[in-house]
């Protein structure tokens, strides 16, 4: 198994994706030496890259960001997390559709905690849709 780039915010996985149990060597050394995994190497720039945005908790304007990054069609990384456009688009949908008591409810977590989160509910609509 070739080794793979320890993920700069996550010392728990790799760039990659693998978790850290299943990494057998980790290549920590930056620029990454040519043996690294082709995913670590690829996807390391972005991953090191600075954040586009600053969101504490509780901060309404991670809303507006991710507003942004659906209109540019460009990802963004948000607390050192990358947004992609489709995750940034359905967390939008589904603040939308919230009532003020359940945004005040998420906005108490983390900006990755609150995608992931508008995420599943989306994930459990379509779901209940495709099951009828």
């Amino acid at each position: 198994m070739t080794p793979h780039l320890l993920h700069p915010r996550d010392p728990h996985q790799s760039v990659c994706g693998i978790p850290a149990d299943q990494g057998r060597r980790w290549a920590t050394d930056d620029p990454p030496h040519g043996n690294a995994c082709e995913a670590c190497r690829t996807q390391y720039e972005q991953a090191a890259r600075p954040d586009d945005a600053h969101h504490p908790i509780g901060d309404a304007t991670l809303i507006d960001t991710l507003r942004r990054i659906v209109a540019e069609r460009q990802y963004a990384k948000i607390d050192g997390v990358l947004v992609d456009v489709w995750s940034a688009s359905v967390t939008v949908v589904i603040w939308d559709n919230l009532r003020d008591d359940k945004r005040q409810h998420l906005l108490r977590l983390p900006s990755h905690e609150l995608i992931l989160r508008c995420i599943r509910v989306y994930a459990a609509l379509t779901a209940q849709r495709g099951g009828r």
